[in-house]
């Protein structure tokens, strides 16, 4: 064009085509980046859930979080157990039912958590003999690698037979956690904030997780309600592109649960959220490898 440089020329052809791959970037949160893999109950798709074999299982395929649960006997022990009741089809013992805080450490490894599958995992490998395990023997699987260790309280406000106070139950855990010297590694996550807060008051240095179920509370106010938490862990329905962004501008880490198929790792990964729980991790991160994310 009359007037116009070879340097004006060239910008007029490259402008456009910038212009076009810029409109075709995803936004921040959208961006690709690695995304870490927690391993639910250990893998509770493959193996019996929150046993040695499912944590074993979940490090050798390449988890970077062990997620499992916490229990407290009679005898002040903490055990790895997601229900506060034992109760097929997880376990069988003795009798028909029983609540671990009324039995003691002994009585609890009579139960058989590896002899049943669960109805809902049709690939769940059966280990009969499986017991549950203290959280003193899952600490000690630390030495097998450089995953860290998402530790859930099962408290209830509704059931205090299940489970001691909340500040004796993170006095226990805490306890736990400094003996093995895995204050970096240990992320404490729960559904009742008084254990959070608990925790917060005597280990200031151990990483919080609010857990959220259900509710239109954003995540900025989930993790000040929750100790002022590092990481908000909603149900995987709950997660937008709006809700992750706003956590993020506010340093926040999103962690939900429990997606277990393509289409809400998808979903999830677009959310741009920065780990996924999963019952199934051997597949998720095959997936996330696929598109690059790890």
């Amino acid at each position: 064009k009359p007037g116009c440089s070879i340097l004006d020329l060239m910008l007029m052809s490259i402008l456009p085509a910038a212009m076009l791959l810029l409109a075709a970037m995803p936004a921040p949160s959208q961006q690709h980046k690695p995304i870490q893999v927690h391993g639910h109950r250990g893998a509770r798709a493959r193996m019996p859930e929150n046993t040695i074999p499912a944590f074993e299982y979940a490090i050798d395929v390449g988890v970077d979080v062990l997620e499992l649960d916490l229990a407290v006997t009679k005898d002040n022990i903490l055990v790895v157990s997601h229900d506060p009741e034992l109760q097929p089809p997880v376990c069988k013992g003795p009798m028909e039912k029983a609540i671990i805080h009324q039995l003691t450490l002994k009585q609890v490894k009579e139960w058989d958590c590896g002899a049943v599958r669960n109805p809902r995992f049709s690939e769940q490998q059966v280990i009969p003999g499986t017991r549950i395990p203290t959280f003193d023997e899952v600490l000690a699987l630390a030495s097998r690698g450089t995953f860290d260790f998402n530790v859930e309280t099962k408290s209830f406000v509704a059931h205090p037979e299940y489970t001691p106070p909340p500040a004796e139950f993170a006095r226990l855990l805490v306890d736990a956690i400094r003996r093995h010297k895995l204050e970096k590694r240990v992320i404490i996550q729960s559904f009742d904030f008084r254990t959070l807060v608990e925790a917060r008051k005597i280990a200031p240095e151990i990483r919080l997780s609010a857990l959220y179920e259900d509710g239109p509370k954003d995540f900025v106010t989930l993790s000040r309600e929750g100790a002022y938490a590092e990481i908000v862990s909603p149900e995987k329905h709950l997660v937008t592109v709006e809700k992750v962004m706003a956590a993020h501008a506010k340093g926040l880490q999103v962690v939900p649960w429990t997606a277990n198929s393509v289409a809400a790792w998808d979903k999830l990964i677009k959310a741009g959220v920065d780990a996924i729980i999963s019952d199934d991790p051997a597949a998720l991160i095959a997936h996330l490898k696929s598109q690059g994310l790890r």
